[in-house]
């Protein structure tokens, strides 16, 4: 379709598709991986090279990010026999993908290398898990840790949860409503062969589940994996002699927070995101508006998670989240679908990154699910969306994907087809 009017922005219009996803990877998606997270790495990037048709000779840039849970972007590079014009490893979660393809995009255009490497790679479930259990539960008090701990806010879920309750509290969003987030990600992981839990759930069997801290319960909350993910960029030029259509990256938004991100409840309503300010880069930035884009990675952590950052990046009106959530428009054949490989509550845990790769594969227009494979090596997409098929979305152009790391701190990205 053709792209809407361009909408002035703080970046540069020559930077909108002047680069570009080229490859992407993954390992399983698995509990009890076997594997160190440098070896996972290792293969989630080998897939992406393979992905995108480049050799070791052909990449000079890596980046990646972690919460002291993963490996350096050297070692994996030297285990690959890439050899780095640029590296850096970032502390940081949810919030990192969309910019961490931003500063990939920065260095390139700086001439600091040509092609760049972006991996996440943890053992989610069986070393370093992020509720709070474990070693981490018992850590001394300290830092910041003398504020935080002291209400009970041990875990991600505990420190959000004020968000949702305040919500609920605001615009009379019920659970009932929210879980539906959950019932749209399960259909859509049911036709993704690699996602963890495929079952399909209802809303009864969400609100049903034990309660984890009000009001999430336990299938409001994302599964704990062991896995690696990676992509390749690098400008658009270069990628038109690569395998796939080019997926294009029209706008990003990096690490945009509220103020005072460390305790954002201080100021203005804890029921709005930082997705309310990010959405004065991002649309203007990319040139289209919420309107125009055919799909969303929305970071679902937690089902609220991605309820609020639908609503503050302006895809409905604020206080109407759980409306939109719940009336069909982010299930597969809907106007918007949302986390169409089943997202971090159903395929596996990522940091946000799988749900670009979904993106890349919306677009490309070869989403891995059950459909048959025709004889030009491409899967035959049927748009049925029943259990078991199809669930590539039918002509998608563009996407949207909004990065979390607290109610505080957000980030995101807009990609089109090439």
């Amino acid at each position: 379709m053709p792209m809407p009017e361009n909408v002035e922005g703080t970046t540069p219009k020559y930077l909108r598709d002047k680069y570009a996803i080229v490859g992407v990877g993954e390992t399983d998606y698995r509990r009890g991986s076997t594997l160190s997270t440098r070896a996972m790495a290792t293969r989630a990037i080998g897939n992406a090279m393979r992905d995108a048709g480049l050799k070791a000779s052909e990449i000079d840039g890596m980046l990646s990010y972690q919460f002291n849970d993963s490996t350096f972007t050297p070692l994996v590079a030297g285990d690959l026999g890439i050899r780095l014009n640029f590296y850096m490893d970032v502390f940081g979660g949810g919030s990192s993908i969309e910019a961490l393809i931003g500063i990939a995009i920065g260095v390139i255009e700086a001439g600091m290398c040509k092609t760049v490497v972006i991996f996440r790679s943890m053992n989610g479930f069986s070393q370093v898990r992020i509720g709070g259990t474990g070693a981490r539960a018992v850590a001394p008090v300290a830092g910041d840790m003398l504020h935080s701990r002291a209400y009970g806010w041990q875990s991600a879920g505990q420190s959000f949860a004020p968000s949702f309750m305040r919500h609920m509290y605001d615009y009379g969003t019920t659970a009932e409503q929210v879980a539906a987030v959950r019932v749209a990600h399960s259909h859509h992981a049911s036709n993704n062969p690699k996602a963890f839990y495929k079952k399909r759930v209802t809303v009864e069997e969400v609100i049903g589940s034990r309660m984890i801290c009000k009001p999430l319960h336990l299938l409001d909350c994302c599964v704990e994996t062991d896995n690696a993910n990676a992509i390749i960029v690098t400008s658009s030029e270069r990628a038109r002699d690569l395998r796939h259509v080019p997926v294009k990256i029209r706008g990003v938004v990096g690490r945009c927070c509220k103020p005072r991100s460390d305790m954002h409840y201080q100021t203005g309503p804890i029921s709005t995101v930082a997705g309310h300010y990010a959405k004065e880069i991002l649309w203007p930035n990319s040139g289209v508006q919420p309107e125009d884009i055919d799909v969303t990675g929305s970071y679902d952590a937690f089902t609220f998670t991605t309820m609020l950052q639908l609503e503050d990046y302006g895809f409905c009106k604020k206080g109407e989240g759980g409306h939109y959530v719940s009336d069909g428009t982010i299930k597969l054949g809907g106007r918007r679908p949302n986390n169409t490989s089943g997202g971090h509550l159903c395929e596996g845990y990522t940091h946000g990154i799988a749900m670009v790769i979904e993106n890349v594969r919306q677009l490309r227009h070869d989403a891995d699910d059950s459909c048959p494979i025709g004889p030009d090596g491409r899967r035959q997409h049927t748009h049925d969306y029943g259990e078991g098929g199809c669930r590539q979305v039918k002509d998608a152009e563009l996407s949207a994907n909004l990065g979390w790391a607290s109610p505080g701190t957000g980030s995101a990205l807009v990609m089109r087809r090439g």
